[in-house]
């Protein structure tokens, strides 16, 4: 096998569940689960997500905005599934009793407004927090700042301030620790493979637990361009600021989403450098997952991901091949320690 040291972009790209880790594969996805009894359960399914995969959903820029909306819709589903396995018996009740109500009103969409509902409140909330209430927090500034340049400034460091403190403050959290573990052994799984390295529990434990196309930097990206976007893009009407970080969300979702994507299809110094900012902050996002993490991160890729056919196509290298030879030159070895 030759020596391979670049990193080449699989597609594949997932999140970390309560207890598990979610992996897509193009309309393929899969959820693990370490369950309480210990036994690990995996869910296959298609998500064709908003647009049903027309070709104007892959134009640059729109399809940004696209992509965002459907990992919310279905990073929300996953989040659901895993921890219907950790639920009270109680709270079991109770959501049976408010699904049949759902049922009863919309029938067999029921789930998808819950899941419609729930990221509607999701985005509202955070528009509310990292989009709006900086520019509030920045009229009140106004008072005592007249230069327009330095207010607009201002607004941008309050953003990323407000965004870096909320990071920080959930990694506190012990139940949020355990998902950042395995949110590391999602990106490890992602990087063994895109690194050429054979995917089992050994190679995965030994790579990084930082990727540059995670949702972290994706967020990260968010926060820096919307703050240049608002720092050139100016009104002089209050109201019209307001609407202005409004109508700009698709633009500055798509144009991140772009950058993002960028960063992760090429291994060079450029996009090393503008993603170094997001995979400093996933230090605080990602924690180093156990084996038995590794082992469910691992059942989600394989299966959704041939990564055997993937080495072949983007490596040149045959695993089965490879792992034939290694055994032959074992049998070799132990036949010449039982001559000596």
């Amino acid at each position: 096998m030759s020596k391979k040291k670049n990193t080449r972009y699989s597609g594949i790209g997932g999140q970390a569940v309560l207890e598990g880790v979610m992996m897509k594969n193009k309309e393929k996805y899969a959820v693990a689960v370490r369950k309480p009894d210990g036994k690990i359960d995996v869910k296959v399914e298609e998500h064709k997500g908003l647009g049903n995969g027309g070709r104007w959903k892959q134009l640059p820029f729109i399809r940004g905005v696209f992509n965002f909306v459907d990992s919310l819709l279905l990073g929300t589903k996953c989040l659901t599934y895993s921890a219907s396995f950790y639920e009270e018996e109680e709270t079991v009740k109770e959501e049976s009793r408010f699904d049949q109500a759902m049922y009863k009103m919309f029938g067999g969409r029921a789930e998808d407004v819950v899941m419609g509902a729930t990221v509607c409140f999701s985005v509202i909330m955070a528009v509310l927090i990292f989009m709006v209430l900086p520019y509030f927090l920045t009229e009140l500034l106004g008072r005592v700042v007249v230069n327009e340049t330095l207010l607009a400034l201002f607004e941008a460091i309050i953003r990323v301030l407000i965004f870096l403190s909320y990071v920080v403050l959930i990694s506190l959290m012990k139940d949020i620790q355990r998902v950042y573990m395995y949110h590391g052994a999602e990106h490890k799984c992602i990087n063994c493979v895109e690194r050429g390295r054979e995917l089992n529990v050994e190679n995965v434990m030994k790579s990084s637990r930082q990727h540059k196309r995670c949702g972290t930097s994706f967020l990260l990206f968010v926060i820096v361009v919307s703050a240049v976007l608002f720092f050139f893009i100016r009104v002089d009407n209050l109201v019209m600021k307001l609407l202005l970080r409004l109508v700009l969300l698709p633009v500055i979702a798509g144009i991140s989403y772009e950058l993002i994507r960028l960063a992760g299809k090429y291994d060079n110094a450029i996009t090393a450098i503008f993603s170094y900012p997001g995979m400093l902050l996933q230090k605080l996002t990602t924690r180093e997952p156990d084996k038995q993490m590794v082992e469910v991160a691992i059942a989600s890729v394989e299966a959704v991901f041939d990564w055997k056919a993937y080495f072949k196509e983007a490596f040149d290298y045959d695993v089965d091949s490879a792992e034939e030879v290694r055994e032959a030159l074992k049998e070799a070895e132990e036949q010449e320690e039982e001559k000596e």
